[in-house]
């Protein structure tokens, strides 16, 4: 007698997990969609700014596919694990992307005239540059206005869930885990007497992520352009959670006292700042953190760690306007961490980002 196959019963959990990942498979399958089309539509309108890339094997794109599901699989297993709930899985601002996505095309033709004259500083007239580090003022990405305009910050999340083939949010949620463990070291204190702070918050997107995984802590988001903290406040303050500090300021000289913070993150920084800067950041994270207090970073991937995509972080760098970018990728964060002084620092990969964890220690 032939067994009957068991099937598996349809459970909500096996529905919420079949619905991300028909979720994440339709946001890659729309960003390489977005990426083929605007490169054909470069090539006929404006063919002198293509950027001279190299080819990717068949082999490294089976290999790119299969990271890609490693992070998917491991972004669901700690929602099931509880780490964050799992509607941070299904986090989206889709009727602002929905209404920004046609802006992100008319900005196309800009982005290809600045690439083909190697034009990467023009910024606003109206900001004022001494606000600014020098290394600052730049079209990063070549993108419309660098970080300093609110046309800008309106496109960046689109542009870098594109950029990912969306899988931005789960390479920053990577930073989760580690910070919840290392808040661990503090749990004879009320979470409310907690404070993390997100170094560069950008739009948010972290900080409301960190918001999700631990609802009764402080946090606080400090970022250079005024515009993306604007941009920031739209986004984390547009249902009843809980309120999120943001403060304008340089991360190379954190507005805060020295031992106020139990946990600090930094999302997607570090490869863009010049070393001697990228070392003061670090710095700083350490004068602020309290003993015992957590740093965790999550950037680019560097060959060190990812050989394998040699060629990917080669292309990037062709491709886009990332001035330090070369440089990052043969830093050793490592190094630095335990020049300035952490203990236990640990690192690993998650297809396009690295992720670092390192403690303040008590004496």
């Amino acid at each position: 007698m032939v067994p009957t196959p068991i099937r598996q019963i349809a459970t909500p959990n096996n529905l919420t997990k079949l619905a991300y990942q028909t979720l994440q498979q339709g946001k890659s399958l729309a960003g390489l969609a977005h990426k083929e089309l605007s490169t054909k539509l470069m090539e006929v309108m404006a063919p002198g700014a293509i950027p001279k890339t190299k080819p990717i094997t068949k082999e490294l794109l089976i290999e790119l596919r299969r990271s890609m599901a490693e992070l998917e699989k491991r972004d669901w297993l700690e929602a099931e694990e509880g780490i964050y709930p799992k509607s941070l899985l299904f986090d989206a601002p889709w009727l602002d992307w929905a209404k920004t996505y046609p802006l992100v095309w008319l900005d196309l033709p800009s982005t290809w005239k600045r690439r083909k004259a190697r034009k990467v500083r023009e910024i606003p007239i109206q900001i004022e540059a001494e606000m600014y580090p020098n290394y600052y003022l730049q079209n990063f990405h070549h993108q419309t206005d660098g970080y300093l305009s609110d046309h800008s910050a309106e496109l960046y999340d689109i542009q870098v869930e594109i950029l990912f083939n969306g899988t931005a949010d789960s390479m920053r949620r990577r930073v989760l885990a580690p910070l919840k463990r290392g808040l661990n070291r503090f749990s004879k204190r009320s979470q409310g007497s907690l404070r993390v702070l997100d170094v560069a918050t950008g739009t948010g997107r972290t900080l409301n992520q960190i918001r999700g995984a631990l609802p009764k802590i402080e946090i606080l988001g400090i970022d250079l352009s005024l515009s993306y903290l604007r941009q920031a406040s739209k986004y984390l303050n547009q249902n009843n959670s809980g309120l999120a500090q943001l403060i304008r300021g340089n991360a190379e000289d954190l507005p805060f006292s020295s031992h106020s913070m139990q946990g600090v993150t930094c999302v997607f920084l570090l490869h863009e700042l010049p070393r001697e800067a990228r070392y003061n950041v670090l710095k700083e994270c350490w004068r602020v953190l309290e003993p015992g207090g957590v740093l965790v970073i999550a950037d680019s991937i560097q060959p060190a760690d990812s050989p394998q995509f040699s060629l990917v972080m080669e292309n990037f760098q062709r491709v886009f306007h990332e001035p330090y970018y070369k440089d990052y990728i043969n830093d050793n964060i490592e190094d630095h961490l335990n020049e300035i002084g952490f203990n236990g620092v640990t690192a690993e990969s998650h297809f396009m980002t690295r992720v670092w964890n390192a403690t303040k220690p008590t004496k």
